[in-house]
């Protein structure tokens, strides 16, 4: 009985946050026509954008991501270094989270609602790479969240660094377009929370598609790059079980 109110409050809990995230940027829209140079109809196309990301992080990765400062601590890690596999693609995708696959289902729904509803034409490769681009956005999203977690190789704790990752990504749920100057190209390459949701859904509404979908590929092959080296070097510092 635990395990099933934990089972369906999970997916309780994720449906609030999604009707919040509507209401707010609805009661937003009360008062102002654009937002960030967007609509209340593109507006709706980011939120389920994010919603989405959101959905598949928790079933795929979140976990992973949990278990990732555990397996160092005890020593688990070794379990995964001896085996035929890449480590590091063992440790991303060894979880699966089936109490959030509900909440993707709803996420997908609400995101495929979205994009048929909205008015102006859409093109169905731009779907296509715009779908692609919302998997990378993913998987970017969580390659941030390993770097911040990473420095558990050296102090044994993720506290602080993390918590410093969970008080900044909150940025991927807000339209890079309220952004500029230093900031906006901060969340674009260092920081790159803009490059999840909002910069696939600005290569999706926009004309000029083009500049995002640069400005995507660059981020996440940096992003890429900078958690291998951070984690080879963390390997070499790794303490087994046995030490």
């Amino acid at each position: 009985m635990e395990f099933r109110f934990d089972f369906f409050f999970r997916f309780f809990m994720d449906v609030v946050f999604y009707i919040i995230q509507f209401l707010f940027f609805g009661v937003i829209y009360l008062h102002t026509d654009l937002l960030g140079g967007w609509n209340q109809e593109q507006m709706t196309v980011f939120v389920a954008g994010f919603i989405f990301v959101d959905a598949l992080h928790m079933t795929l990765f979140a976990s992973n991501g949990w278990w990732f400062p555990i397996y160092i601590n005890r020593g688990d890690l070794d379990y995964h270094l001896t085996r035929p596999v890449s480590t590091f693609f063992f440790i991303c995708f060894k979880e699966f989270a089936a109490n959030s696959f509900l909440n993707l289902i709803l996420a997908s729904s609400i995101l495929i609602y979205a994009l048929i509803s909205y008015s102006a034409p859409l093109s169905l490769i731009k779907l296509f790479v715009y779908f692609l681009l919302l998997l990378n956005g993913t998987f970017l999203y969580f390659m941030v969240m390993i770097l911040f977690l990473i420095p558990v190789f050296w102090n044994g704790s993720p506290r602080g660094f993390i918590d410093v990752f969970f008080s900044a990504e909150k940025i991927y749920q807000r339209p890079d377009g309220i952004f500029h100057g230093l900031f906006k190209r901060f969340f674009i390459t260092i920081l790159p929370f803009s490059v999840v949701a909002s910069y696939p859904t600005r290569f999706l509404i926009d004309e000029n598609w083009a500049p995002p979908l640069i400005e995507i590929v660059i981020a996440s092959i940096f992003i890429y790059i900078l958690v291998m080296f951070f984690w080879k070097l963390g390997l070499k510092n790794y303490s087994s079980a046995s030490s």
